[in-house]
């Protein structure tokens, strides 16, 4: 119990400090741009035109809304934060009652047999899964409460009012908006990372280095980092259908058309050369072959 208070106490700070980096790229993700392409240097140092980085971006939002405005829809995500991380908990300690201990042939299996990583990756897979279904309610209001800056909307201002307001709307359907794509981009990552990383440490490491354990470490991160940018799609696609036609400004034309699945929004993400959009909030080129139009805020 102590383990995970720890747990949600260390997961509510991280989720304050990282809340004004998730929200300027939720509206990015959008296709929510205010401030106009500048004239700047890439890494080569040749002038291209870029977009205004995060500091710029978030410092637009203190401009018109203050130091507080960076928080929107805060509430919301530490809700679906500490109420993940304990039926996380919750099901990775009821699966490992009713497995025991893992045993092949009434042995103890090593931990780096591909058996176990499978195994042990199908219960993360169950327990992300359950956290994600009964917290994803909580992910959609956050995101509407900060999409509703693009409209200067108040329709979702409290985390009651948000839960009766989209109950009213749209029934319990509209709740688990966006979560398909969500759910598949969760399993997909977590795969794609642990069993590269198995394959890595298992095959491409030499068992003999001394600093082996920090290798496998570093593998693992560089996995990690490798199964999120082949995934990312996923989560722009689960974002845009949480608000897509949902009343606010930024889930209607022109910002998007109404899709009518997550499928039918990722085919013309696809078309459009969108499925990267908000992937990056620092090195922003300009989308190639896109106008900026000034009274829109966005590309075309």
């Amino acid at each position: 119990t102590l383990f995970r208070s720890s747990q949600v106490l260390l997961g509510a700070g991280l989720t304050v400090l990282s809340h004004p980096l998730m929200y300027c790229k939720v509206l990015v993700q959008v296709g929510h741009e205010p401030l106009p392409p500048t004239l700047g240097r890439n890494i080569f140092g040749r002038q291209v035109y870029q977009l205004p980085g995060l500091l710029t971006y978030a410092k637009h939002i203190v401009k018109i809304d203050g130091k507080v405005g960076l928080f929107s829809g805060l509430m919301p995500r530490l809700c679906a934060g500490t109420i993940g991380t304990i039926v996380h908990s919750k099901v990775l300690q009821l699966q490992a009652g009713d497995h025991g201990e893992d045993t092949v042939n009434g042995h103890k299996e090593t931990p780096s047999s591909l058996d176990q990583v499978i195994r042990e990756t199908s219960r993360e897979m169950a327990a992300r899964s359950a956290a994600t279904l009964i917290t994803h309610p909580f992910h959609v209001i956050t995101l509407r409460c900060m999409v509703q800056f693009i409209g200067r909307e108040t329709k979702y201002s409290g985390l009651f009012d948000s839960i009766v307001t989209i109950y009213h709307e749209e029934g319990i359907m509209g709740f688990f908006a966006g979560l398909v794509p969500r759910l598949l981009g969760d399993i997909i990552s977590l795969w794609l990372c642990n069993m590269l990383a198995y394959f890595i440490n298992t095959y491409a490491l030499d068992n003999g280095v001394s600093t082996m354990g920090e290798m496998k470490g570093y593998s693992q991160a560089v996995t990690g980092f490798f199964a999120s940018i082949l995934t990312y799609p996923f989560v722009l696609v689960s974002n845009l259908m949480a608000v897509n036609n949902c009343g606010l400004a930024g889930g209607l034309t022109p910002y998007a058309p109404i899709y009518s699945s997550w499928v039918d929004c990722w085919r013309q993400l696809s078309r459009e050369s969108n499925l990267s959009r908000g992937n990056s909030l620092f090195f922003r080129k300009v989308p190639a072959g896109k106008t900026y139009i000034v009274d829109q805020k966005r590309f075309r």
